[in-house]
């Protein structure tokens, strides 16, 4: 009980900090509707989600985080600028893997919706987290998702791989498969092979619920895959040394660009231009390691900047994390759309850390 206490003691601790800074407190209720969530996450939402069902509402789950919501409420009211704060618990299912770890925490987060100059949003939201976290001397990791989008964008293919390859950013392995199958690298399944062979005939009964038009498009685009050009190695070897890439993100303008993939080049500019904003704001950029693949398999919303706080304990989660959301507000904005920036701070694990020293 005491724990609970201290955990929700530093929340208000940084409530008001946020409040200071010029943030709107708001508060979304503790049931979300599970549509939203569903449409944005697939099926796969609920293996992380407390799902439940209202006779009225439909079905509702526990409030698995504050961004959407706040988004949500945001494009249907908000106005411009605007910068929000909340405090309050979130829910999330652990499996086998993750038993250890919490299901019930608090999270205090602050959101900026600023179409003026994203790039100063970015660098206020991370110093404002650095600063309020400055105590306990965490490892400060950033990227950028949306130098990953920019060098996909530039591959010299067919649109429907590019495409692809973009919808898996945030999956590497589905990623890593499908370049690997697009430069001809990995043999094609024998069901397809059998499928462009034209090994189905035309009387075959129909089964599933997609319709014949939408199965004959999508045998067209197979069609069209079969007969595109490979994707050539150097390329695939680019985006394995892109990747991988990790060094301290003073450097990393430098070698990115040492990576010769010219499609880069604007990402390249708007990370130097975050970097000097951060630098403004007393943010020492050497002491910062910037991972290019950082927010790949644990941000899915995120289509830009990213960041993450982290303990030395590396059986702990992150301290804190965020980053840009803006293709969020347009999915949720109906077509509207604003450049969007956050983050969220675990005041639980903050009391944890305290605590020790």
């Amino acid at each position: 009980m005491a724990a609970k206490a201290r955990a929700r003691e530093i929340g208000e601790r940084l409530l008001g900090a946020f409040l200071r800074a010029g943030a709107q407190e708001v508060t979304p209720d503790l049931l979300q509707p599970a549509g939203t969530l569903l449409d944005l996450y697939g099926e796969d939402i609920r293996a992380r989600a407390y799902v439940t069902s209202d006779p009225l509402r439909g079905e509702m789950m526990l409030r698995p985080d504050f961004t959407v919501p706040v988004v949500e409420a945001h494009m249907a009211e908000g106005a411009e600028p605007a910068r929000y704060c909340y405090m309050g618990e979130v829910f999330r299912r652990q499996d086998h893997r993750g038993a250890a770890r919490q299901n019930e925490y608090l999270q205090a987060g602050y959101e900026v919706f600023d179409r003026t100059d994203p790039i100063t949003a970015d660098a206020e939201v991370f110093a404002l987290f650095a600063r309020l976290l400055a105590h306990l001397r965490p490892m400060a990791t950033v990227g950028d998702i949306g130098v990953l989008r920019a060098a996909v964008a530039g591959i010299d293919t067919i649109a429907p791989r590019k495409a692809a390859l973009a919808r898996h950013i945030w999956r590497p392995r589905r990623f890593h498969a499908l370049m690997t199958r697009y430069a001809g690298l990995a043999p094609v399944p024998a069901h397809r092979a059998a499928l462009l062979a034209g090994a189905v005939p035309d009387d075959a009964p129909w089964i599933g619920l997609r319709a014949p038009e939408e199965m004959q498009a999508r045998i067209a685009v197979l069609r069209q895959d079969a007969e595109a050009a490979p994707i050539p190695a150097e390329v695939v070897a680019q985006f394995d040394a892109l990747f991988s890439l990790s060094c301290p993100a003073h450097e990393a303008p430098r070698r990115l660009a040492d990576l010769g993939i010219p499609a880069l080049a604007p990402a390249i500019d708007r990370l130097e231009r975050r970097l000097a904003a951060m630098a403004a704001r007393s943010i020492d950029t050497s002491a910062l390691i910037f991972e290019a693949s950082h927010g790949r398999s644990s941000m899915e919303y995120y289509d830009g900047f990213v960041f993450t706080f982290s303990a030395e304990d590396p059986t702990l989660p992150p301290i804190a994390s965020g980053g840009r959301y803006d293709a969020l507000t347009r999915v949720l904005g109906g077509g509207r759309e604003i450049p969007a920036v956050g983050g969220v701070i675990r005041p639980g694990l903050v009391a944890d850390l305290e605590a020790r020293g």
